[in-house]
C-alpha cells in the first residue's frame, strides 16, 4: 500500500511539473491562458469501515483548470493586431464556408490571398453584418460571416449639394445695374470664389461663384454660377440664370432673402458622365458687413474614385475600409463570444477552444455591450503566465517529487528489513 501511495504522489508531482512546464513554454504565446493542476486525496473505506481510522491511499489529479485572467495588452502599431480588453473571445471559422466556430483570445490577424482576415493558423475572423450606417443588423452567431476586404476601388459619387457661406463687404462700390458679369473681365464683378465638384464618373470640375454688388441701399447682390466644362467653345459655361441675395442691415447684415430656386443644372459634360447633373448651392449663413470678402464655410457632398488605403477598427469592433478619397465603408462588426463557464472550454491547440457541455452555450454580442470587453486595434494580449510564480512552483513540484521518491526508498528499506528477518 505504501508503494502505491508514494507512486500516486510521484504521478501527481510529475503532472504538476508538466503543467508548469507547459505554462513556462508558452510564456510568450499571444493570448495563451495558463493552467493549474488541481489534486484530490484518495480514501478507500468500506461501507461499514471506521472512517476515523482510515488512512489515505495517495493523491489523484482531479483537474487541470485553465486560468482566464487578463493578460497584459502590448501595443504593436499594426491595425490588424487585435486585443480584447476584459471578457470575450473572437469567433473564428476553420475554413471559409465552415459552419463550425472555434474561439480564441489571440488576435494576431493578417490578410490571405483572397482578401480574408485570418490568423496564422488560417482561421477566418467572423463578423456581424452591418447596415450602411454601421449599425449591426443581427447579433446571432449564425449570422456571422468571414471578414473580407473589398478588392475594388471606392465608387465615385456625383455632387448634388454645395454649402457656400461667404461674407460680402458692405464697403464695396456697387456696380451699374446694366453691368453683366463676365468671368474674363474682373471689372464686371465684385468678388468670386471657387469650389471643386465631381460628376458621376468621379471627374473633377471647378464651379465658380461670382458676386456683384448691385444696390447698396437695398443691400442686394447678384450671383452667377459658372462651371469650367467647355461647351460650345467657351472655357466656362454659366449654370442657370442670375440669382439675387438680399441682406438685412438691422440684423448685422445676415441673409434675409435667398432665391426660391437654388438648383443649377449641368446639361452637358465632355467627360461622358451622366447628365443632367443638378447641383443645389445653399447660400445659408452668408453675410454682408464691413469685413473683407471671406469664405466662412465651403462644403460639397461628392467625391472621386478612391483606392483602398487601410482599415479602421473602433473599440466597439466596427471595421471600416478607408479610401484615398476620404470615404469609409463599414464592412462588419467583429463578433465577440462569452460563456457561463470559460474553464469548461476544450483546448484544441493554436490558442483556440471549442464549446462543450461544461462551458455552456456560446453567448454572442457586440464589444462594449453587456459583459463584453472592448477591442483594441494595434495591440495584442500577452500570455497571462507569471513566469516568476511558475519557476517557484517548479521548484516546489520538484521537491514533492523528491519527497515521494524518498517515501519509496524508505518503504523499500523497511520491506528489505522484514525479508531479512530470520
Amino acid at each position: 500500500m505504501s508503494f502505491s501511495t508514494a507512486i500516486s504522489g510521484l504521478n501527481a508531482a510529475s503532472a504538476d511539473l508538466n503543467v508548469k512546464s507547459n505554462n513556462i513554454a508558452n510564456v510568450n504565446t499571444t493570448g495563451f491562458k495558463g493552467s493549474r493542476a488541481e489534486f484530490a486525496d484518495v480514501y478507500s473505506v468500506s461501507a461499514f469501515g471506521a472512517s476515523n481510522t482510515a488512512i489515505g491511499s495517495g493523491v489523484v489529479l482531479n483537474n487541470v483548470a485553465q486560468q482566464f485572467t487578463q493578460g497584459n495588452l502590448e501595443g504593436t502599431g499594426n491595425s490588424l493586431d487585435l486585443a480584447i480588453d476584459r471578457q470575450g473571445f473572437f469567433a473564428l471559422a476553420p475554413n471559409q464556408n465552415s459552419g463550425e466556430v472555434v474561439y480564441s483570445r489571440a488576435g494576431a490577424f493578417g490578410i490571405n490571398k483572397d482578401g480574408f482576415v485570418v490568423n496564422s493558423a488560417g482561421q477566418f475572423l467572423r463578423t456581424f453584418p452591418v447596415n450602411p450606417d454601421g449599425t449591426v443588423s443581427s447579433t446571432a452567431l449564425s449570422s456571422t460571416s468571414p471578414l473580407q476586404l473589398p478588392n475594388s476601388s471606392g465608387t465615385p459619387s456625383a455632387t448634388t449639394t454645395v454649402g457656400l457661406s461667404a461674407n460680402l463687404p458692405s464697403t464695396s462700390t456697387p456696380l451699374p445695374a446694366a453691368t453683366v458679369i463676365d468671368p474674363s473681365n474682373p471689372t464686371t464683378f465684385t468678388n468670386s470664389t471657387s469650389a471643386t465638384v465631381f460628376d458621376s464618373l468621379g471627374n473633377q470640375h471647378i464651379v465658380t461663384t461670382y458676386y456683384k454688388n448691385t444696390d447698396a441701399a437695398l443691400n442686394q447682390w447678384d450671383v452667377d454660377i459658372y462651371i469650367d466644362e467647355p461647351s460650345g467653345g467657351n472655357p466656362q459655361t454659366q449654370l442657370g440664370g442670375t440669382k439675387i441675395l438680399t441682406f438685412d442691415p438691422l440684423t448685422g447684415g445676415s441673409l434675409s432673402s435667398v432665391p426660391t430656386d437654388q438648383s443649377y443644372s449641368i446639361g452637358a459634360l465632355a467627360s461622358g458622365a451622366a447628365v443632367p447633373q443638378v447641383i443645389t448651392i445653399d447660400f445659408a449663413g452668408s453675410t454682408q458687413n464691413s469685413g473683407s470678402f471671406a469664405v466662412n464655410s465651403l462644403q460639397q457632398n461628392g467625391f472621386t474614385t478612391g483606392r483602398l488605403s487601410g482599415l479602421d477598427i473602433s473599440d466597439d469592433g466596427l471595421v471600416k475600409a478607408t479610401y484615398t478619397n476620404g470615404q469609409s465603408i463599414p464592412l462588419g462588426k467583429i463578433a465577440l463570444v462569452n460563456f457561463a463557464n470559460p474553464q469548461g472550454l476544450k483546448q484544441i491547440g493554436n490558442t483556440s477552444w471549442l464549446e462543450t457541455i461544461d462551458s455552456g452555450l456560446a453567448l454572442s454580442g457586440e464589444a462594449g455591450t453587456g459583459n463584453f470587453g472592448l477591442i483594441k486595434s494595434g495591440a495584442l494580449e500577452a500570455s497571462n503566465v507569471d513566469l516568476t510564480k511558475e519557476l517557484v512552483g517548479l521548484i516546489i513540484a520538484q521537491r514533492n517529487f523528491q519527497a515521494n521518491s524518498k517515501s519509496i526508498e524508505t518503504e523499500n528499506a523497511i520491506t528489505q528489513t522484514i525479508i531479512n528477518l530470520r
